[in-house]
């Protein structure tokens, strides 16, 4: 049973909840605009004005945890430790991880990787392919958050581009 709540007049008419969106937008808004200015002037050279950010120049600092690119790990004889049992392609919610496998001519490897691509336009980076492999094939452990691309196939990365 759903039960209608009463607005009151206050409610009704907004005017109060307006005039406090205003003065809180609005009072960021002129606390910036002078630490802007002071920035000009060379006075608030330790102030923050916002999380404004002027890059290129200025390059917002990165979170100590942060784990942005998948690199494959390789064994010692630079193939991919990957013994494509596709749990990341399976675990991974974007879907944005394909694999294909073939038997493996070597005895002591069942299978090994024909394809692997991570399309990055659409990984989410939960890193959930990371916690589901038992061989520590693939990591998130590279800094790099300057993934750009004009195009989305670009943003495409294959076996090749993960092993470096």
């Amino acid at each position: 049973m759903k039960v209608e709540k009463h607005i009151g007049l206050k409610e009704q008419i907004y005017i109060i909840e307006v005039v406090r969106g205003i003065y809180v937008t609005g009072t960021h808004f002129f606390r910036n605009i002078v630490v802007h200015i002071g920035h000009i002037f060379g006075t608030a050279k330790n102030n923050r004005g916002g999380v404004t950010y002027q890059y290129p120049e200025e390059v917002r600092p990165d979170a100590p945890r942060l784990r942005m690119r998948h690199r494959l790990m390789k064994r010692p004889d630079a193939s991919p430790r990957c013994v494509a049992c596709y749990m990341c392609e399976t675990i991974c919610p974007a879907e944005c991880i394909h694999i294909t496998a073939s038997e493996s001519p070597d005895p002591i490897i069942e299978k090994y990787l024909v394809l692997f691509d991570i399309d990055l336009s659409r990984c989410i980076y939960y890193g959930y392919c990371v916690e589901a492999y038992p061989c520590d094939a693939i990591r998130m452990d590279i800094y790099e958050n300057k993934i750009t691309a004009d195009d989305r196939n670009n943003l495409v990365f294959t076996i090749k581009e993960l092993l470096v």
